[in-house]
């Protein structure tokens, strides 16, 4: 997944792999915390959450609202999307 958001983020050194991987981790952990369980690396869902998170705060983005927002709407999504969670039948 570090390919997949440097590429998002037009990055190409490694020089700032530590603290992308870290913006990783707190990606998921972040989803985890709104009950997302499925947090399977290679799902495209996750992968887009994931990417718009880092996007968000790596740096300092001209359109951290837009963002912001986008990742807030995907968060939303796979809280509510069959497969995501384990909220059980409601």
């Amino acid at each position: 997944m570090l390919d997949k958001v440097k590429l998002a983020l037009r990055v190409k050194t490694t020089a700032f792999d530590s603290e992308i991987t870290d913006l990783i981790a707190a990606a998921l952990a972040d989803l985890g915390m709104a009950g997302v369980t499925n947090q399977e690396q290679t799902d495209p869902l996750i992968i887009r959450a994931v990417t718009t998170y880092c996007r968000i705060n790596f740096g300092q983005p001209d359109d951290y609202d837009r963002l912001k927002a986008s990742y807030d709407e995907q968060k939303a999504q796979l809280m509510m999307a069959t497969g995501y969670t384990n909220w059980g039948d409601t």
